[in-house]
């Protein structure tokens, strides 16, 4: 593993330092500065794009008011173009809307990881007014260790989230009344029910009856293995490389009952052995991640994708089906064609024995103000039933 980056400074006559943590894979910020409520939010804007970071030393509510108003400076319009620079721009290809709309996401994220809070070994902030943060802390970093961090204000906030998202939960109607899921931090939450709808009401393979053994590849919470097992499949085993989401997923299975129908692996994609059912939900969009979430949406170069269609005619028993959860966002933005994926399925020895479509019906599938909206408004969400080509 790569030894954790650390953040080194003088304050008061004396050399300073502590761990860097960060989520979305960002370097320490080349240069530090510590910044009080003396600091105005055009100055912070300036430091930030320029890449300083602003150690906070004043009162931790006044921290997020400061990050809020460099999110309104990020919203602002941009200036009009000048002749030079549209000189310039016609020189270079324009990038398409996802590579724009990633491209600000980047520096977005970026500008607002400047503001940075410093965590005393047990997790706790030495700033004025500063809520209670150890045990959000404690469940996405695991124990203390002795070392003081420095964090991200905009990433702290997501710690704070996720808390509040695994004490809470998640109701998944497909479950059952009133049935909850519980993400962990760095757990992408079952939030898009219509895909957990669709292997819900999808046609039980008869094969199930004799072998009645499923497998649940890339288990994330576990919502799909749970509901496999309230369906009747004798045998589920989930798999995934992500110890979190291992946690996670035997987590929500002992909450629901579930844990003796459930086994949990830790592996790439397949288990050992065969299953008359074998459900892969893999990340939509073929790009690079940025972060533990992001993880469950970006696969750069469709490997799992592609990795799941090669490896499943081995590990389907006889009459078995493979269900392959996906969206088709990726067409809508030109990162994949529809012709790719079928010729990837007949290309793994395969055939389509059914497909379900499910237009989704999350927010950002309405939000006309998402740069991603004609995208997402064409999007649909398609179980497709695979079979081995006879």
């Amino acid at each position: 593993m790569t030894p954790p980056a650390s953040l080194t400074w003088h304050e008061n006559g004396q050399t300073r330092s502590a761990l860097w943590v960060t989520d979305h894979r960002a370097r320490p910020p080349s240069r530090l500065m510590l910044v009080d409520d003396t600091l105005n939010a055009d100055t912070a804007y300036r430091l930030a794009c320029e890449g300083t970071g602003l150690l906070w030393r004043g009162d931790f509510q006044n921290a997020r008011q400061l990050l809020q108003a460099l999110k309104r400076r990020l919203e602002r319009p941009p200036r009009k173009k000048t002749v030079l620079n549209k000189k310039r721009e016609s020189a270079h290809p324009a990038p398409s809307a996802f590579d724009a709309h990633r491209q600000a996401q980047s520096q977005r994220a970026r500008v607002l990881g400047q503001i940075l809070i410093e965590l005393q070994p047990d997790y706790s902030i030495a700033l004025r007014r500063a809520p209670s943060v150890q045990t959000a802390c404690l469940q996405a970093w695991g124990p203390k260790d002795g070392h003081v961090r420095v964090v991200s204000l905009r990433s702290l906030q997501g710690v704070i989230g996720a808390f509040e998202w695994r004490k809470n939960g998640v109701e998944v109607p497909a479950l059952g009344e009133k049935l909850r899921i519980h993400p962990h931090y760095g757990v992408f939450s079952p939030v898009r029910g219509e895909y957990v709808q669709l292997v819900a009401q999808a046609p039980w393979p008869a094969a199930l009856k004799t072998h009645a053994v499923a497998f649940d590849i890339g288990v994330g919470t576990g919502v799909l293995s749970a509901l496999l097992a309230r369906r009747g499949a004798g045998q589920v085993v989930g798999s995934d490389v992500s110890e979190r989401a291992l946690a996670c997923a035997r987590d929500n299975l002992q909450r629901l009952g579930l844990q003796n129908q459930v086994q949990l692996l830790h592996t790439d994609l397949f288990p050992p052995g065969q299953a008359a059912l074998i459900v892969c939900n893999p990340p939509w969009l073929p790009a690079r991640a940025t972060s533990l979430l992001e993880q469950a949406v970006y696969d750069e170069g469709s490997q799992m994708l592609k990795g799941f269609l090669n490896g499943l005619p081995a590990h389907l028993c006889p009459g078995g089906e493979g269900w392959l959860i996906l969206s088709d966002l990726a067409e809508h933005l030109g990162l994949r064609t529809r012709e790719a994926l079928l010729g990837w399925i007949a290309d793994a020895g395969l055939e389509v024995a059914g497909r379900m479509d499910v237009k989704p019906f999350h927010a950002k599938a309405q939000d006309t103000t998402d740069p991603l909206h004609a995208a997402r408004s064409a999007e649909v969400t398609s179980l497709w039933r695979l079979v081995v080509a006879s």
